[in-house]
């Protein structure tokens, strides 16, 4: 009997770990798994090559579904961009108002010759940004988090339509690394003069980034880039406080008590040329840069 009891736990024993055995290399097996796709998730941002390929692939495709195409159309300057600038440049879209939305391209043509587009390049070094992460409202916040997901840095770019292709009149930086939403062309009342808007989304404070791009020279010379921005508790707005071509602003001041936030004061700034910056008028050690 004794000899049967035995054997019997042997038995038990022998079965518990068969399937123990079974079950950690299953979930190792898993594990690789899992860890093999997340890689190759990865490999398409750290990959240049990878990402090029999927980048004219898309285009390609898009290409089929296109209707009626002309020279210098927005798929042209897409392959442009992808053909000619470094790896992990991309031609952004503007966000997208609702979630069926077609992507637009965030482009405007003007007189038929040139296009005004806003440029996102990743910064060397780190992994390729994916233009999902840096447009629309939750990715505002991309300035509070690593640099896991990659830096961006967006240009608006005025290109000219050249024998069916396209030359770089100019790129100019847009201060921000993500929340992209929109771009429009407007008109100063004050001189009637042209300016693009390029429009980000501010999380952080529950308001707008506008970065506002003056022609004051005309369209083909840089622009001159004044921020303007409104939120819970802040507020800049584009005024002309000296009547020269250059645009000024009133930075507002709130008072804020927690339970109820209103204005109390404003302030204006004046460019000033020589020094190339903006002065305070009760201060005048008080700067800023655009």
């Amino acid at each position: 009997m004794m000899n049967k009891s035995m054997l019997s736990m042997k038995q038990v024993i022998t079965f518990l770990l068969l399937t123990i055995s079974i079950t950690l290399f299953s979930c190792d097996d898993g594990g690789k798994r899992l860890e093999e796709k997340q890689t190759g998730i990865e490999d398409v941002a750290s990959n240049p090559e990878k990402d090029a390929e999927i980048q004219h692939a898309n285009l390609e495709h898009r290409k089929k579904l296109a209707g009626e195409r002309f020279p210098c159309d927005t798929l042209s300057l897409v392959d442009f961009v992808l053909s000619n600038y470094p790896e992990g440049t991309y031609l952004v879209d503007f966000d997208k108002t609702l979630t069926y939305n077609i992507p637009r391209s965030a482009v405007i043509y003007y007189d038929k010759k040139y296009v005004l587009g806003v440029i996102a390049k990743s910064r060397e070094g780190e992994r390729l940004v994916e233009v999902k992460n840096i447009i629309g409202y939750d990715q505002s916040f991309i300035d509070l988090d690593s640099t896991d997901l990659g830096t961006a840095f967006f240009y608006l770019t005025l290109f000219q339509c050249r024998d069916e292709s396209f030359k770089v009149i100019w790129e100019s930086p847009i201060p921000s690394h993500g929340g992209f939403n929109n771009m429009s062309l407007h008109k100063w009342k004050f001189n009637n003069s042209e300016y693009v808007k390029v429009n980000f989304h501010y999380a952080q404070g529950v308001g707008h980034i506008d970065y506002n791009y003056f022609f004051v020279d005309g369209l083909t010379n840089l622009p001159h880039l004044l921020m303007t921005y409104e939120g819970i508790n802040f507020k800049r707005t584009i005024t002309s406080l000296n009547e020269d071509k250059y645009p000024d602003y009133y930075e507002y001041l709130y008072y804020d008590s927690g339970s109820q936030v209103f204005p109390k004061d404003s302030i204006g700034f004046i460019w000033n040329s020589e020094e190339k910056v903006y002065v305070n008028t009760r201060n005048k050690k008080q700067t800023r840069l655009y």
